[in-house]
């Protein structure tokens, strides 16, 4: 199973004392990219928002970033907002970052759980879903032919002209992202698409479903499930001992859920909800490097997930927190998981007498 991170660059929303600013956040978030490179993870994703409390609206020029200073990790979106994005250029723009790290770019394709980027880039939220379905046709129909010939409804047309550069792999990996909704689910599998599922809240088992509802449209357009694979995308953070995370974690975690509640008409959280959610069976993966370990192959023998991502730098934590966070991950839960989640190899053949 594949390990790695993701983050959204988050920066205080106001300024005053002890405020991280847009500035440092992106000079801390290459430095953390490059410690997970160091530690041996495998993948590191950043999100496209369009607010003021986060720093990465363009998530593909800190990756290329990011690409210079890392030798082996993947570097992934997580999201990219395609429905306010043109899939032009961003083929063009993750062909390029993949050119610039030797293969290792990805893109995550969502539908965004924030909508700031419709109005902003003159798109109207009536087409929230028209708009991500017609994009996403458009994006896998650049990537699978160099000269590309496609019509759609929300979109001028593209006559038969070539989307430059290519990527150096031989086809740019492409993931939806999901947050629960089964519709979602089945487009992807439908599609033959690997799929991440975000779960930030409730109990993870839950969604388990989704994964069924996701291989089942596979099998029924003709793809092996077995060929497609699946991420868990969660909140989560590690310490020396479980107080500290904990007590690390939920300050900065709590202000930003509770900010975005407030948008959305969520209760307030508190830390009596907190400690339920890093229990065994919550959303939080908060503890120790032995717990959150435990915690991630539990849910692998849920879901039988390929991937695991897990959010550290949620607020505006100290950069000093998450890189040792980021190395107890490494070090210390990504070998333990690893064990564990390994599949048997082939039995070497007997040798011949």
């Amino acid at each position: 199973m594949e390990l790695g991170l993701y983050t959204f660059a988050d920066v205080s929303p106001e300024p005053g004392p002890g405020a991280i600013g847009p500035h440092e956040r992106l000079r801390n978030l290459i430095e953390e990219v490059e410690l997970a490179d160091q530690v041996g993870l495998d993948v590191f994703g950043l999100g496209e928002h369009h607010r003021p409390d986060y720093a990465a609206s363009a998530p593909v020029v800190a990756l290329a970033a990011a690409a210079e200073r890392t030798k082996r990790i993947k570097l992934t979106s997580a999201v990219t907002v395609l429905s306010s994005d043109d899939p032009v250029r961003v083929f063009q723009q993750f062909a390029t970052l993949d050119l610039l790290s030797g293969g290792r770019a990805e893109i995550m394709a969502g539908r965004g759980s924030f909508i700031e980027s419709f109005p902003l880039f003159g798109y109207n939220l009536e087409d929230y879903d028209e708009l991500f379905a017609e994009k996403l046709d458009l994006l896998l129909a650049i990537r699978d032919q160099v000269k590309v010939a496609w019509q759609g409804r929300l979109r001028a047309p593209i006559n038969g002209r070539g989307v430059y550069p290519r990527p150096f792999q031989d086809k740019l990996p492409i993931w939806i992202a999901i947050g629960g909704t089964p519709q979602s689910a089945a487009r992807a599998g439908a599609l033959g698409l690997p799929l991440a599922l975000a779960i930030i809240g409730g109990e993870p088992a839950r969604f388990a479903p989704l994964f069924e509802i996701y291989r089942e449209a596979a099998r029924r357009a003709g793809t092996d499930p077995a060929t497609l694979a699946t991420s868990l995308n969660v909140h989560g953070f590690i310490a020396e001992t479980a107080e500290q995370a904990a007590d690390d974690f939920y300050a900065p975690q709590a202000e930003v859920m509770n900010r975005i509640g407030r948008e959305r008409g969520w209760g307030p959280t508190s830390r009596a909800h907190f400690d339920h959610a890093r229990g065994p069976g919550g959303a939080l993966f908060v503890g120790n490097p032995e717990q959150v370990a435990e915690k991630i192959i539990a849910q692998h023998r849920i879901f039988g997930n390929d991937r695991f991502l897990l959010q550290m730098a949620i607020g505006t934590m100290p950069h000093a927190k998450i890189m040792k966070a980021i190395e107890l991950y490494g070090t210390k839960v990504a070998p333990m998981v690893r064990k564990a989640t390994a599949k048997a190899a082939p039995a070497a053949p007997a040798p011949v007498s």
